[in-house]
């Protein structure tokens, strides 16, 4: 049996991604996938993912040039949740941070950035 028949599929036929560097341990992003963006990722080693806002499939990276290397794929008890193990080249967030999670909240609720930017979106994606 395929693990894709494993897999519980949203009523939009989506199901959300974990992204964490296998090196660190870092959780770098979260994104959704449908079942041919998940085949994709797994013919060619490379994430792509289904983008909700846009209505478009994208590989990560093909703007920005930021790619993930899958190490690994894994799935959850309840086949809802995948996580993926990557290789980073380059900032996983397209606000040129790591990660995507670079704020944490504080007493009252605050926030602080709690690491360094990589790299401006501007000097990334160029004018916008």
């Amino acid at each position: 049996m395929s693990f894709y028949e494993q897999l519980k599929f949203n009523s939009d036929g989506l199901i959300p991604a974990i992204v964490q560097e296998q090196a660190t341990g870092r959780v770098l992003m979260m994104a959704w996938m449908n079942r041919a963006s998940l085949e994709k990722t797994v013919a060619t080693g490379k994430t792509h993912f289904w983008s909700r806002s846009r209505q478009k499939f994208w590989m990560k990276g093909e703007s920005s040039g930021h790619t993930q290397a899958v190490k690994d794929i894994a799935f959850d008890c309840d086949g809802d949740t995948l996580l993926i193990q990557v290789e980073q080249i380059g900032a996983a967030c397209h606000e040129g941070y790591k990660s995507c999670f670079f704020r944490s909240v504080e007493g009252g609720g605050q926030f602080q950035v709690t690491e360094s930017q990589l790299e401006t979106p501007e000097s990334i994606y160029g004018k916008q």
